[in-house]
This record gives structure tokens, C-alpha cells and sequence, in this order.
């Protein structure tokens, strides 16, 4: 009879061994795949990995993607004793084993014993390459979108396949979307030929930058010579030699190349070789003092070839008599005509929608541009075309209209909120400074022009300074409320920010608002009253001098308003009043002097023309304000009175 305690050793013994044999399923298909590639997995080197890597992603097997994630994350273990590939675990007195088919552990053994798999950046980057198709199915929708921006960055021919089998079962639309339409741009690069063309068809004017960076190297080439290009090559074009596509030199040494010759020394090697070669005052028998003619430098260097001494040439051996009948051509890099074509007709179809859409996108930024240069230069146009006053201090109204803003800011945390209360403030604030500088300075220099430039200019300049002790020299910001944020996009090409779109929508309230107060209020009836005659408007009964007051308060607080506008976008610094000062006097001049709406037809004017100079020349933004001088400059020589003349005082009438 066996004692009890063997008997109980036996059975412990049994019960370790048979789920060890179990646990290490050294059979399973997964594990005969790893012992495959063994030798290339133990080597693990990037440049000879990638066959094992994609074999384990394309098994189909349910324990390949726990692999490579664990592979990944340098949990990979092979057992020196039998070579067995497993997962390792942290454990009590060594690392614990886990088998990779059954996720049971099954021993703890010393690490000693086995060879851990470390991958390195390179590798790691393959593993999750290959492991994308698993998140293209994965139950969470974020694991789903990362791998699609996975297959985005580094697309591969094995992505196509998941990608496709991925899109039956997408419940998301917006994942749907992208996935259908990631499908077609790698159809482009990796499907059948009739599907790629399909694929190029479907995104006829597609504005998208990713299509067009698909398509381009479909149309790559390269030049040949004709008689080298294969007898079914995809031929894009002759090509000249000396066009811009192959130089001479180029065409020269693809026939060199291809025929064996060598390229005839030019002057300059030759001069060098005769000089090498003088002897006794002569060079191939021709005296050095009778080399002043092409004929005799030939003949020297003629002789000197015949015996021997420099290479072969003779006058005829030129590039131009080389390359006279060779012809040359231009294939395509894609051998497939009709994927050629496809992408050809498609980027033409690209290119013109692109063009629209410039146009479109060009025209919205002058809008903009123009409705800055409206609301900058209304209030000078009121006190330009009323008064008569040129105010070189227009400019720091503005700039104290965003100072307000700012202030506003800083006491109302709400941005919202503070853009509330500061408009109708920095409004006030840029009133009262017009009414203490017209009632104080330009009262005592109206019909003294050149007196009233200096004085506002000084009056400018004592603004900035006066700015710059109180808020410094370091840009402000005015910051846009949250809603403000962001631009609307029309598409790839078509965008316009909010910011712009409010400017633009205030101007709008402010033409309307200037029109109304012309046409319904006594104040405007007064306004174009003195405008028209000062002298017969006072005969009944108005005060020219309340008028001027109240026209400058009304033009000052506009500028005060249009500098929280453009601080909206732009840095507040005491300078800023500056930037805008010129283009304000040009929108007044081109328009029509104290005319709203040839303010308004200058300004769209000037934006359109800068705008489509800054188009035109876009590596030099300064070109685009001397050009836009000059034009205006010879603009008045032709219209001095402006587009939309005034009748009455500012006319000189």
C-alpha cells in the first residue's frame, strides 16, 4: 500500500505538471506562427522585422493582437529551456509566466532564465502600424478614431484590406464618413486599377489638401532619352532640351550616358590645358603671342589632342551638335494611362474650383479689410468734410478707443460684458477728448490749414506719449469674447474669422446708424446745412460753431469705437493709431471728402486694391502700401474732388 504523503507528493506533482502542459499550449497555432519567425523576432532589427510583424497582424488569429500589444509594452518573453514564447508578470520570487494562447499563469520562474524582447522606437512604431486594423473595430469609438488618424500619418497597402472590412460594421457617422473616404484616398495609392481610377473620379473638385497631395505624384515624370523608353511606357510629353524641365547639360548627359560618349571640353578646360602645356614659348607648335583668335586656339589644341596630351575634340564637338535629332521624353512615374489620365483630368477640375474659391476667399478679406478702413476713417471723413480739418490726431482716437476697451477689461472680467459697456464708453471717452480738442485747439485755426496739420500732428504725438506713460510700452491685449473665437470655414481654401465678420457687421450698423442720423435727425439737417453753407445755414438760425463742436465729438467717438473694434484683433499699443491714420486719409480722398458713401466706396476700393497687390506679391507686404500710393496718387490727378465729389465748403466751392 503506497503511504499517504507519496501518495499526496504524487498528486501535487500531477496537479503542477498537467496545467503547466495545458497552460503552455506549445501547439497552438499562435505559438508554431511566433516559432516561425523566431529567429528574426530574437534578432530584432527594424530593417528585417517587418515580415514577422505583419505575419502576426494578418493571421486572423484572436490571440495576435494581445501579442503585439504586449510585444509593444515589452511584456514579450521567450524561455531559454524549450524557446516557448510567453507574456511575463511581476511576482513573488521571479516573473511570472502567462500563457499566450490562454492567459493563464502556469509558473514562476527566475528572469535569468529567459530572454526578454525589447523592441526598440523603431519597432515599437511597426507593432502599432500593425496593430491599427484592431483599432478599426475596437467597441470604443476613440480607439476607433486613433486608428484612422494611425492609417492618416503613416499609411501602408496592408491598412487598405482592414480599412475595408472595417466599414460594414462602423455604427458612427462621422467615423463612417472618414473611414469611406480614407478608403478611396488609399484606393488611390494601392488599389486595382480600375478601382483607382473610380477612386481619383470620385474627388472631382475636392478643395481638400490630402487629395491633391494623392494625385500630384501620380503625375510625377521623368525624362529620357526616346529611344531608351520602354516600348509600353506611359508617355506624358516631349520634352526640348533648354526648356525649363531639362537644360542642355542635362539632355547631354542622359545621351552621354546612353550612348557612351564623353562631354567635349569647354573654353575654359581647354584654355587650362594649353596653359599647362606651353612649350618654348608655343603651345602644339602655335606661338603663345599668336593665340588671339578662336581659329588659332582650335589649331593649338587640335595638335595637342592628336599627340596625345589632352582629350580629343575638335571644333565640331559641341553639346548643340550632340543633341541635334536626339529627342527626349517625358513618363510618367505611374505606369497605368488611364490612372493618369484620371488624376489629370481630376486636378483640373481641382485647380479650377481652387481659382473660385481664391477669388472668393480674396474678396472676403478685402471686405474685411475694407470695413476696418471704413470704421478707422468715418470719423475723419464727418470732420474732414464738415469742418474742413485735417486731424493728424485721428489716429490716436482710435488708439484710445482701445485703451478703453482694455481698461473696460480689467474691471469686467466678463469678456462678453466688457465688450458691452466699453463700446458705448470708449464712445464717450473719444467724444469728450474731440470736444475738449476742437473747443480748446482747432476753434482758434479754422481756414488755417497748415497751422491745424501742425497742431493736431503735435497734439498726436503728445496722445502717444501720454499712452505710453500710463500703460507702458508692451502690447495690451483685448481679448474677444469666447463666441467670438474660431473663424467660419466654407472649406479648405474659404475661411473667415468672427472677429472679422463683427467688424464687418459693424460697420454695416454704423453706415446705417451715420445715415439715419443724416437723413431723420435736426442734428444732420443742421450737419449738411453748414456743410453745403456756413454763412446761410447761421443766417437761419444755427450755430456753425455748436455744429463744428458736435460733428468733431461725433467723428472722434466713432474712431473711439472702431479702436475696440480693430483692438479686438489686433495688439494696443500707443502706436497703433498710426497704422491706420494714412489709409484713413486715402479712403476720405479716393471716396469724396465728408461723403459717406464715397467713404465707403474708397474703402472698399483701397482694401480690394491692397489686398489683390498683397495677392500679386505676397512675399513683400510693404510693396503693396507703395503701390497702392502711387496708384492713388495718380488716382487724384484724374479725380482730386474724389470718386463721389461734395458740393458745398469742403469742395472749396
Amino acid at each position: 500500500m503506497i503511504p499517504f504523503r507519496a501518495l499526496a507528493l504524487v498528486c501535487c506533482l500531477i496537479a503542477g505538471l498537467a496545467p503547466a502542459a495545458r497552460a503552455q499550449s506549445p501547439d497552438s497555432p499562435i505559438q508554431q506562427l511566433l516559432q516561425e519567425h523566431r529567429a528574426v523576432i530574437l534578432k530584432s532589427s527594424r530593417t528585417s522585422i517587418g515580415p514577422a510583424i505583419d505575419a502576426l497582424a494578418t493571421s486572423g488569429l484572436p490571440e495576435a493582437r494581445a501579442v503585439l500589444n504586449q510585444w509593444q509594452d515589452k511584456n514579450l518573453w521567450v524561455r531559454k529551456s524549450d524557446g516557448l514564447f510567453v507574456f511575463g508578470q511581476k511576482a513573488d520570487g521571479g516573473l511570472g509566466l502567462v500563457d499566450i494562447t490562454t492567459g493563464e499563469r502556469f509558473a514562476v520562474e527566475d528572469p535569468k532564465t529567459l530572454d526578454q524582447l525589447k523592441p526598440n522606437s523603431g519597432i515599437r512604431g511597426l507593432i502599432g502600424a500593425a496593430l491599427v486594423q484592431f483599432q478599426l473595430t475596437d467597441p470604443d469609438p476613440r480607439k476607433r478614431a486613433e486608428g484612422l488618424r494611425a492609417i492618416e500619418r503613416r499609411p501602408k497597402d496592408s491598412h487598405l484590406e482592414a480599412l475595408r472590412k472595417s466599414i460594414p460594421s462602423e455604427t458612427d457617422p462621422g467615423l463612417l464618413a472618414r473611414k469611406e473616404r480614407l478608403e478611396r484616398l488609399l484606393t488611390i495609392q494601392y488599389g486595382a486599377p480600375a478601382d483607382r481610377v473610380a477612386a481619383i473620379e470620385s474627388f472631382r473638385g475636392s478643395l481638400s489638401v490630402d487629395v491633391r497631395a494623392a494625385l500630384n505624384p501620380l503625375l510625377a515624370t521623368r525624362v529620357v532619352l526616346a529611344e531608351d523608353a520602354p516600348a509600353n511606357a506611359n508617355v506624358a510629353r516631349p520634352v526640348v532640351p533648354g526648356s525649363p524641365e531639362l537644360s542642355r547639360d542635362q539632355a547631354f548627359d542622359l545621351l552621354a550616358e546612353a550612348r557612351g560618349l564623353a562631354r567635349p571640353p569647354d573654353a575654359a578646360a581647354r584654355k587650362e590645358a594649353m596653359i599647362a602645356h606651353i612649350d618654348n614659348g608655343a603651345v602644339g607648335g602655335v606661338p603663345v603671342a599668336a593665340l588671339d583668335t578662336d581659329a588659332a586656339r582650335d589649331r593649338a589644341y587640335t595638335a595637342l589632342a592628336e599627340a596625345g596630351l589632352v582629350p580629343a575634340w575638335s571644333p565640331a564637338d559641341t553639346i548643340d551638335t550632340a543633341l541635334d535629332g536626339a529627342e527626349f521624353l517625358a513618363l510618367y512615374r505611374e505606369p497605368d494611362p488611364a490612372v493618369t489620365a484620371a488624376a489629370e483630368e481630376t486636378l483640373k477640375s481641382i485647380e479650377t474650383k481652387l481659382a473660385l474659391n481664391q477669388g472668393l476667399d480674396l474678396t472676403l478679406d478685402a471686405l474685411s479689410l475694407a470695413s476696418i478702413y471704413f470704421l478707422a476713417a468715418i470719423g475723419l471723413a464727418i470732420t474732414f468734410g464738415v469742418m474742413g480739418v485735417i486731424n493728424m490726431a485721428h489716429g490716436e482716437f482710435i488708439m484710445m478707443g482701445a485703451y478703453t476697451g482694455y481698461v473696460v477689461q480689467q474691471v469686467i472680467p466678463d469678456y462678453t460684458l466688457s465688450l458691452i459697456v466699453a463700446l458705448p464708453l470708449a464712445f464717450c471717452v473719444t467724444a469728450a477728448a474731440g470736444i475738449a480738442m476742437e473747443r480748446l485747439v482747432i476753434r482758434h485755426l479754422y481756414h488755417r490749414p497748415l497751422e491745424t496739420l501742425l497742431a493736431t500732428f503735435g497734439i498726436s504725438i503728445a496722445l502717444q506719449q501720454l499712452a505710453k506713460t500710463i500703460f507702458g510700452t508692451q502690447a495690451r491685449p483685448l481679448t474677444s469674447p469666447g463666441w467670438l473665437d474660431g473663424a467660419f470655414t466654407l472649406n479648405d481654401v474659404v475661411s473667415i474669422s468672427y472677429i472679422r465678420i463683427a467688424i464687418f457687421v459693424l460697420a454695416l450698423l454704423f453706415l446705417a446708424l451715420f445715415l439715419f442720423i443724416m437723413k431723420k435727425t435736426r442734428l444732420g439737417l443742421e450737419v449738411r446745412a453748414v456743410t453745403q453753407n456756413p454763412r446761410m445755414a447761421a443766417s437761419m438760425g444755427i450755430n456753425p460753431g455748436r455744429i463744428n463742436m458736435l460733428t468733431f465729438a461725433l467723428g472722434s467717438g466713432i474712431a473711439g469705437i472702431a479702436g475696440v473694434a480693430i483692438g479686438l484683433y489686433a495688439k494696443v499699443t500707443s502706436e497703433m493709431g498710426a497704422d491706420y491714420i494714412v489709409q484713413s486719409f486715402m479712403t476720405v480722398v479716393v471716396g469724396g471728402v465728408g461723403n459717406i458713401w464715397g467713404t465707403l466706396i474708397g474703402a472698399t476700393g483701397i482694401g480690394f486694391l491692397q489686398k489683390g497687390i498683397e495677392f500679386l506679391n505676397p512675399s513683400n507686404t510693404l510693396a503693396a502700401q507703395t503701390y497702392m500710393i502711387v496708384f492713388i496718387i495718380i488716382f487724384i490727378q484724374f479725380r482730386p474732388r474724389g470718386i463721389i465729389a461734395l458740393r458745398g465748403r469742403a469742395a472749396g466751392d
